[in-house]
């Protein structure tokens, strides 16, 4: 199991997303306002904000909060101004991390930062130490128990996916990240159930974790994800589905 795809899996196998909702929507709402503030409050022009909204949409984020945002982020209501910022670091078993941050206080989120990665035997590193083993992309994880493997293949690529990998448990499509909502629509009209859609950080290359660091990798991306400040945490972590079934239920 990597953890470019997984990760949002893995927490709602602990059981967490519920417990987290107000986290989730506080990051939720930081995005849409900076997603506005820089490229306008039109969803329609502004790739990014659109999104964030459908990303909030999913998270069954009441609209009036959408609009708030919104208007936050274009001036019409006062809000927080955020620094958006990337820290970069390896994990246990020198698994590549990228921290995405959205801050109104850059000394304390670094030190925040910071001390999730040396409390869980992970060090920070110097700006793109680890950024290249990443590529933006849009990715539709499915099950493969609730799938077709021919009809997804199909219809994915059709609908202009670059790419559909196998793993052991699942299935991921990858797409350019221009063409995520064109590819997740097909997928949606075709009334394919999928386990996770969004635009994320795909590495390259994987790194494949014991027992022991791969519970630490998951402490570390718990930890970091507590903070607000951090807005979605990458990692190139592999996990064997055993091991990640036994510290899910742990």
């Amino acid at each position: 199991m990597s953890g470019h795809s997984k990760w949002s899996t893995i927490k709602r196998k602990k059981g967490k997303e519920d417990a987290k909702r107000g986290r989730i929507f506080t990051k939720l709402i930081r995005e849409i306002t900076v997603a506005a503030r820089t490229g306008g409050g039109d969803a329609e022009g502004n790739p990014r904000l659109r999104t964030a909204i459908l990303n909030a949409k999913t998270q069954n984020m009441p609209a009036e909060n959408i609009e708030r945002a919104i208007k936050r982020g274009t001036g019409e209501l006062e809000g927080i101004i955020y620094e958006e910022l990337t820290y970069e670091g390896y994990g246990p078993g020198g698994a590549a991390v990228l921290v995405d941050i959205l801050t109104d206080n850059k000394k304390r989120t670094v030190a925040d930062i910071r001390h999730a990665f040396s409390k869980n035997n992970g060090n920070l590193a110097e700006t793109g130490s680890v950024a290249w083993v990443f590529d933006k992309k849009g990715i539709i994880v499915f099950d493969k128990n609730k799938v077709e493997e021919d009809k997804l293949i199909d219809l994915a690529l059709e609908a202009g996916a670059e790419d559909v990998r196998e793993g052991e448990n699942e299935y991921d499509v990858i797409m350019a990240s221009g063409d995520f909502e064109k590819v997740k629509e097909a997928i949606d009209k075709a009334n394919l159930n999928y386990e996770l859609a969004e635009i994320s950080m795909v590495p390259k290359n994987t790194v494949k974790l014991d027992e022991k660091n791969a519970q630490q990798i998951l402490r570390l991306m718990e930890m970091l994800e507590e903070s607000d400040d951090v807005q979605r945490v990458y990692s190139n972590f592999d996990i064997p589905d055993k091991i990640m079934e036994k510290l899910s239920t742990s």
